[in-house]
């Protein structure tokens, strides 16, 4: 194994081992995002049961309360075992508060050693390691109907269809809409609205709504949502156990303890994206900290998945709140892990397909995204960005808009990554030509990195016909740009 796939895709055994492979890339150029391969090894009916007993609550599991929340964001068994379809991305299911906390132990030390690897290092995390799942569905129905509940209104004022930043409610008739349907008294909708948190403009946006659920402290009282029918906020469940407030609790304070660790060592927290079930909550989670971590630069990054329908409508709203809020964007772009298993989801259960219908629908938003943050990145000095992909077509446009924009290697704002043991004829030219370039390197024993192994051989099953082709066009490509010099120098 360590002369095949292990050591095609794995760097080694344990942080010691992996130190000639770091120091061997950062000579060429190319940094390291440290990820510990290891993933348990259920089996289907394994993971079934753990993912059905840790995404319904005791309410539900004891009969005594029926789920309110949309099907999407229930769990279903056909769907337990969330690995399925899925090649490219690790899979972590609930155990006790304990796994939980083995977990965050191993993202610390990533942490600590992607920080004494160096000066600039990144690790990633992904929420779905760090707590019950439950909170995540049920916290995601919550964000998801509040903003159609926004839409809903935009509707009624005849504003239907426009983008999410180009949306904004008249308060006076949103406030008439709100009183009639008795969601709350005349006193409370005032104190809603009011001039220090929405400014004189007499409108508001899609932020202005979201915010108006932080001044919620309590958890349990973020899960409610407007019946549009009755007229009434409503519980998403009766109640909820103090084990289960306790459980919501731990998962916010790990996610804590791991954003000190990473400011205390220099080191970027890039947070994975998941399943559209758990995704609202996910990205919700992210923003909470980049507000409070994201002060002098970007700490934490936020990851978009450029093959949903509404990624461009994310991006957008997350660079506007980190504009109107002052805290410094960090994004990377991906285009998704999870199509074949959403898609048979959605249609099997039964609601819309949230991924994009082409191949070519799914390029051009991720362009379309990418040209955005870039755009942005012209005017905001502390905004970055990481190009995560090893598609041949978007290297090319982001190299050509970065010289369109005059945005240059040297000021780090533009990162690339790949996969360790993917497309080195991407990452070394890049790295070679003085570009901020990192792969992912997963580390773990052979017997216990097989998971990954797997799903690596897969992925490549593909790829190699392609990789000389792929391998002479980038470097004459870069080659051109190096003999114009003006992508790697600032002019005088």
């Amino acid at each position: 194994m360590k002369m095949t796939f292990y050591g095609q895709f794995v760097a080694g055994e344990d942080q010691e081992s992996i130190r000639p492979l770091i120091r061997h890339n950062r000579a060429f150029g190319v940094g390291s995002i440290l990820d510990y391969g290891v993933e348990e090894d259920l089996s289907p009916e394994e993971a079934e049961r753990k993912e059905m007993e840790s995404c319904t609550s005791a309410v539900e599991r004891e009969g005594s309360g029926t789920s309110k929340r949309e099907k999407q964001y229930q769990a279903h068994r056909a769907f337990g075992d969330r690995r399925d379809g899925v090649i490219s991305a690790r899979t972590y299911f609930y155990a006790n508060e304990a796994k939980c906390d083995s977990h965050m132990e191993t993202f610390l030390r990533c942490i600590e050693a992607a920080g004494g690897a160096s000066d600039d290092g990144f690790s990633a995390i992904k929420l779905t390691a760090l707590g019950r799942p439950q909170f995540l569905l049920q916290f995601s129905d919550v964000l998801t109907r509040w903003r159609r509940f926004f839409h809903q209104m935009a509707a009624e004022q005849g504003k239907a269809g426009l983008a999410a930043m180009d949306t904004k409610l008249e308060v006076a008739v949103l406030q008439e809409s709100v009183a009639k349907m008795g969601i709350a008294s005349r006193t409370e909708i005032e104190n809603w609205f009011t001039a220090e948190t929405l400014g004189v403009s007499g409108t508001l946006d899609l932020l202005d709504w979201s915010s108006l659920i932080d001044s919620r402290t309590e958890l349990s009282k973020h899960l409610v949502v407007p019946n549009m029918q009755t007229g009434q906020l409503e519980p998403l469940l009766s109640r909820f156990t103090e084990e289960e407030e306790l459980q919501m609790t731990r998962m916010l304070q790990r996610m804590d303890i791991l954003a000190k660790k990473a400011a205390e060592m220099g080191v970027r927290l890039m947070v994975d994206a998941e399943q559209t079930y758990f995704q609202p909550a996910i990205s919700r989670l992210t923003l909470e900290m980049q507000r409070k971590f994201n002060v002098g630069k970007p700490l934490i990054f936020n990851t978009y998945q450029c093959y949903l329908k509404d990624a461009y409508d994310n991006v957008t709203l997350d660079v506007e709140l980190a504009r109107r809020e002052g805290w410094c964007f960090g994004a990377k772009l991906v285009r998704g892990a999870y199509m074949a298993q959403e898609r048979t989801r959605a249609a099997e259960i039964g609601y819309e397909d949230p991924i994009n219908p082409t191949y070519e629908a799914t390029n051009a938003m991720y362009h379309r995204c990418l040209n955005y943050v870039l755009e942005e990145l012209k005017h905001n000095t502390k905004a970055k960005v990481m190009v995560a992909s090893h598609n041949e077509d978007t290297i090319r446009f982001t190299l050509r808009r970065m010289e369109e924009l005059g945005l240059y290697p040297a000021d780090r704002q533009v990162y690339f990554g790949q996969l360790l043991g993917m497309c080195d004829q991407i990452s070394f030219p890049l790295g070679q030509a003085g570009f901020p370039v990192y792969k992912y390197v997963p580390y773990g024993p052979v017997m216990e990195v097989l998971p990954y192994l797997s799903r690596r051989a897969l992925e490549n099953s593909g790829v190699v016909k392609d990789a000389w082709r792929e391998r002479q066009l980038l470097w004459q490509e870069l080659k051109r740009r190096l003999r114009t010099g003006s992508l790697f120098h600032r002019p005088a």
